[in-house]
């Protein structure tokens, strides 16, 4: 029977239980020791290396807090900057623009923030928390009135709110919700919010506002005519109340102070203002914003 090898290379004989190594053996043994040793520490450099630049395509994650008015069209164009800036990551935030302001305003680590409304970003600019130079408007959007696709209620004007068959109207809360800060400024230029006032339902969101009236829990709502065509084939815009019953709908972004990418960020708002930004905010059905506003 031939010998066996055995690692370190020591040979064991058919007759004998004993080992016996040579020169040659451990030599062999020794560098195949140091060669595994040597490809550990290869491995460990690689893995280092890798994580490290795992860590530096993370560093060039964009946070964004958006209001939800501005979901689809701004989820359109996170793609597209994304697509033109290797390596970026945009992640957003949706909700009240209210709601996202205060966020910040607790500390909350965000690089942009793009309001539905002036007020939100006025208030964060008193305070210092965006970056003055920065701030841009980029689009203008207009109230209307919407009902459930099936109502059999026909709604023309404001005034029709006050009919008996209507029993609930939805906007979103004015203390945090910029769509329902102006339902309630056109409600009051027109004599209506203290009579319509048993009626109303507040929404967390100006898309809560539109989800109720899909579902048929409220008679009409007060939202923005770039909602509509979220739930299309589930609401119908009835009427639209008068321009100059509510000041304009202008939606301002800015930089975040203390952003740790003011570049990125800066690259984003160029992006989002620019041609292909616009381009987005269009198809949408969003307006261009007044000359000189911001």
């Amino acid at each position: 029977m031939s010998p066996a090898i055995m690692p370190g290379g020591c040979e064991i004989s058919a007759r004998s239980s004993t080992a016996v190594p040579t020169f040659a053996d451990g030599i062999v043994g020794l560098m195949a020791t140091r060669s595994r040793r040597l490809a550990l520490v290869i491995v460990s450099v690689l893995a280092a290396m890798i994580a490290g630049d795992a860590a530096a395509a993370t560093s060039r994650e964009l946070v964004v807090s958006v209001a939800i008015s501005l979901k689809e069209a701004m989820e359109e164009l996170g793609r597209q900057f994304e697509a033109s800036h290797g390596g970026v990551k945009v992640r957003y935030n949706f909700g009240a623009s209210g709601q996202l302001a205060q966020q910040i305003e607790a500390g909350a680590p965000v690089d942009v923030f793009v309001s539905a409304g002036k007020a939100e970003m006025d208030r964060l600019e008193k305070k210092a928390l965006v970056t003055e130079h920065d701030r841009r408007a980029f689009a203008r959007n207009v109230l209307t009135v919407v009902r459930p696709a099936d109502s059999p209620i026909d709604l023309v004007r404001a005034e029709d709110l006050l009919e008996k068959r209507v029993a609930r109207v939805v906007i979103g809360d004015p203390r945090t919700v910029p769509a329902g800060r102006y339902a309630e400024e056109s409600l009051r230029a027109l004599g209506l919010w203290e009579r319509l006032r048993p009626k109303l339902i507040f929404a967390e969101n100006v898309r809560q506002a539109l989800d109720y009236v899909s579902r048929g829990e409220v008679d009409a709502g007060f939202v923005y005519v770039t909602d509509v065509t979220t739930r299309s084939g589930r609401v119908k815009e009835a009427f639209r109340p008068p321009d100059d019953t509510y000041g304009p709908i202008v939606s301002p972004a800015a930089v975040v102070k203390g952003t740790k990418q003011p570049a990125l960020a800066n690259a984003f708002l160029d992006w989002l203002t620019g041609p292909d930004g616009r381009a987005v905010l269009a198809r949408f059905g969003f307006l261009s914003p007044p000359a000189g506003t911001r």
